[in-house]
């Protein structure tokens, strides 16, 4: 039975990263998010030019050796990137609204129950006994956001 064309082989979106198809069915291969290729140059800036070979689209960019399955060459290798998270920006969004650092740094859930914590003590302040709460959520939000930014960022590999 013919299914007509298939893909041809190569690297593939498949969730967070990329999976090998090798023209007839996906291995089992993956590989992270690839980020855009960066030319080689030399030691003045300029285009790397392979010794001896005319510039052409056919000689450049050069052979890379992939991260994929064994004896693929020519395929370019990405890095992906992540920005690193600042602990003192998420302690001072924390300072004046209490949650919201942690909610910066991805800790969404903790960082709303810090905000309804916060807010619950608000309104307890009539009964004198929310100042507690009060100043406890707000010091515990700052504390929390700038440790949230310090374990994101070492997950990430980025010294904070």
């Amino acid at each position: 039975m013919n299914q007509g064309p298939s893909a041809p082989p190569g690297w593939y979106p498949a969730g967070e990263g990329e999976r090998y198809w090798d023209g007839r069915a996906w291995t089992p291969h993956t590989r992270p998010p690839m980020a855009p290729p960066v030319a080689a140059t030399d030691v003045h800036g300029l285009p790397h030019q392979a010794s001896g070979a005319p510039w052409g689209p056919a000689d450049w960019p050069p052979p890379t050796p992939s991260p994929g399955p064994p004896g693929m060459v020519g395929t370019p290798v990405y890095y992906a990137q992540v920005a690193p998270k600042s602990p003192a920006l998420s302690v001072l969004a924390s300072f004046f609204l209490p949650g919201l650092g942690s909610m910066i740094n991805g800790d969404v859930a903790k960082g709303v129950g810090i905000l309804i914590g916060y807010l619950i003590s608000c309104v307890l302040v009539i009964v004198v006994v929310g100042i507690v709460g009060v100043f406890g959520f707000w010091v515990w939000g700052m504390v929390d956001a700038a440790a949230g930014a310090r374990r994101w960022n070492a997950r990430h590999g980025i010294l904070s």
